[in-house]
């Protein structure tokens, strides 16, 4: 099968944004209490500035720093900052209602710009000044930025300092209507306040709309991202949401099955197989891509059974709904003082996987069917290959065990994906790499070197063969198991790339950043397609809807945001988690939505509910101009705690129990 071409020369044009550095999040750490967040701490420390593009090219995080930093040469005499900033935030505080709240926007961005063009000019004990009288002023889910600036009060800390390149170089985005932007303008002009419209003009990105001007709760909504909202025009591009056609396949296994199956009686056996599999249609999804738009793996006999295998599950599936809520199993991690720090289950829930900060992988059957290794080469060559039975024959049952552990990585594991046919595993680590292991030979076949930082995520395509990565460096790669370099580069976010997830179309990946944005790109071409704000803290978890028409995101501000892709907008906003959200599941159906957080709960809601009557019209999709219903109550249909476990997992089954995991905490 061909691969996606390797990316040629130009796409390597979307490399890191070399001034464009990274906050010193530690992504994945908090997984658990036990990661040695000291050891990552000290090797953040000893990375330096550099990171690898591709095959292994270095380049220098650190651009011409001088460079980035004389737009704050311009200076204004020092002693007005102070007086300029209470002047604006009067003016501000004074306009109508219906203006306040956009201009309210200004004055984050406003305050970082004029506090680093204090301390650049060596003005300290201004800056100093300035600091401490307005700081307290801004949005509580800045603090954390506002953390890192604090410790800025001298030009030479400026020099290395990627929080403040990152500031400098991508323009903070401002959404504003045309009236509060004239009413900011003359205001402004009329001041000669010059200082600050320089600012204004130099570091900010006002993208301005026609229309009625937007509400507090609107813009709150939207906002709190490292770099302001997203441009309109950042979501305006075409995207095929809709599902492949599932390939149509005769079934030669009737007598096998109807063996299987004959207390149930044989006439139901035909039509259910040749069936959509779980929520695909037959008839071609008029929003989904050409059927060849990326080439992907033929199916193999084995992948035709198993999807047969699947239709006849699907078949007893549970129909969940707010009267018929899933059934809960969860697996407790109990004495893992290695740091459970990753856990992934098969489709089919037979194998489940931890990764853990001690730098192993462990592999468990959680059926009664024991996982067990193919013979050695002399014992092969002695089996009959024709016979029947010879998938069985190949497997040494005196390797037959429960679990199976994995050596390999030099550091925590943070990410772990079995592929679809349950041949390979995935995993991500610490260390930089992401391993493929083979669960014929519980062996390590390649290990991938493109991340030159903690790799925090990884996750199998749902047609196998292609899989992401997402890691400290800030970008996303696409790779396939049989190239031992990226095929494409996804480099956009300015922090971590936390959680990556592909759609179920495959066509198309999910970023979660800690620089509290999602991002949608193009498998294709390697193009940001979306780009959605809202978040207050890191994401960690990302979950599409079964018709990919959804993404449902958690972050460490304990809040689950629903989003339609085809309109590029925010259609929801559940809340009720009380600590990070690591972990969302849609049931095969897409009926019910599973949360599990940090807050030793799983939650489920109704997402039936919540993606009906939806308002995507023109003018909604063009402004931005979002009504969010605070029904969260509504839509809440079980809350479930657990005994002092985080949850870190969530897997429905192809019958629709949900299976939750996680590592018992003693704290």
């Amino acid at each position: 099968m061909a691969a996606l071409p390797e990316e040629p020369a130009e796409v390597v044009a979307v490399k890191p944004d070399p001034d464009a550095g990274t906050p010193p999040q530690q992504g994945r750490v908090s997984h658990c209490a036990f990661a040695s967040s000291f050891r990552l701490a000290y090797k953040l420390l000893l990375y330096g500035n550099t990171f690898a593009v591709g095959g292994g090219v270095v380049v220098e995080d650190q651009p011409d720093v001088s460079a980035v930093l004389s737009a704050y040469n311009q200076q204004g005499d020092p002693t007005l900052y102070e007086e300029y900033y209470s002047g604006l935030k009067h003016f501000i505080e004074c306009s109508l209602d219906c203006h306040r709240a956009e201009l309210s926007q200004l004055f984050y961005p406003l305050f970082v710009h004029m506090y680093l063009e204090l301390v650049y000019n060596q003005h300290e004990s201004e800056a100093k000044s300035f600091f401490e009288r307005f700081h307290g002023d801004q949005e509580c889910y800045y603090q954390d930025d506002l953390r890192v600036l604090s410790s800025l009060t001298k030009k030479e800390h400026m020099k290395g300092n990627e929080t403040m390149l990152d500031f400098r170089t991508s323009k903070f985005v401002l959404r504003i209507s045309r009236d509060s932007y004239q009413l900011l303008k003359r205001h402004l002009q009329e001041k000669q306040n010059n200082q600050i419209w320089n600012i204004v003009q130099e570091h900010l990105y006002i993208d301005i709309f026609d229309g009625m001007p937007r509400s507090k709760q609107q813009i709150d909504a939207m906002v709190g991202s490292l770099a302001g909202e997203a441009k309109r025009e950042a979501n305006k591009a075409k995207v095929f949401f809709g599902l492949l056609k599932e390939p149509e396949f005769d079934v030669p296994l009737d007598d096998e099955d109807d063996e299987g199956e004959n207390e149930e009686g044989k006439p139901k056996k035909k039509k259910p197989k040749k069936d959509s599999v779980g929520s695909k249609s037959k008839k071609q999804d008029p929003n989904a891509p050409p059927q060849n738009r990326i080439p992907l793996p033929e199916l193999k006999d084995s992948d035709k059974l198993d999807k047969i295998m699947n239709v006849k599950e699907a078949a007893r599936r549970v129909r969940l709904g707010p009267d018929c809520l899933p059934s809960i199993c969860f697996y407790t991690f109990l004495n893992a003082y290695q740091g459970l720090t990753a856990v992934d289950i098969t489709d089919d829930s037979s194998m489940i996987v931890g990764g853990f900060a001690d730098s192993t992988v462990r592999v468990w059957s959680v059926t009664p069917k024991k996982l067990r290794s193919v013979k050695t080469a002399a014992d092969l060559s002695l089996i009959d290959k024709e016979s029947d039975d010879v998938l069985e024959r190949i497997m040494d049952e005196k390797t037959a065990s429960e679990l199976k552990i994995l050596y390999g990585h030099s550091g925590p594991v943070y990410g772990t994906s079995f592929s679809p046919d349950r041949n390979y595993l995935l995993s991500c680590s610490e260390d930089g790499t992401v391993r493929l292991w083979s669960l014929q030979t519980f062996t390590c076949l390649v290990g991938y070197k493109g991340h030159n930082y903690p790799v925090w995520d990884t996750q199998f395509s749902p047609y196998g063969y292609y899989f992401v990565s997402g890691g400290h460096d800030r970008v996303a790669r696409l790779w396939a198991t049989d190239h031992y370099q990226p095929l494409r580069i996804f480099a956009g976010h300015l922090a971590d790339v936390t959680c990556t997830r592909f759609h179920p179309n495959s066509n198309y990946i999910a970023t979660g950043s800690a620089d509290r944005t999602v991002r949608l790109w193009d498998v294709l071409n390697g193009n940001c397609v979306r780009i959605f704000t809202g978040h207050k803290g890191p994401i960690h978890s990302l979950a599409f809807s079964p018709n990919g028409r959804f993404l449902a995101t958690g972050a460490t501000d304990g809040r689950v945001l629903l989003w339609d892709i085809g309109h590029g907008l925010m259609v929801g906003e559940l809340k009720g988690h009380t600590d990070t959200i690591y972990a969302l599941r849609f049931s095969r159906d897409g009926e019910i939505l599973a949360s599990g957080s940090m807050d030793n709960t799983v939650r489920l809601w109704d997402a039936v509910k919540a993606f009906e009557d939806l308002e995507t019209d023109d003018f909604t999709t063009a402004t931005g101009h979002i009504n969010l219903p605070e029904n969260s109550q509504d839509l809440l249909l079980g809350t479930y705690m657990t005994k002092s476990t985080p949850v870190v997992h969530l897997h429905f089954t192809r019958r629709n129990l949900l299976l939750a995991a996680g590592a018992y905490s003693s704290q």
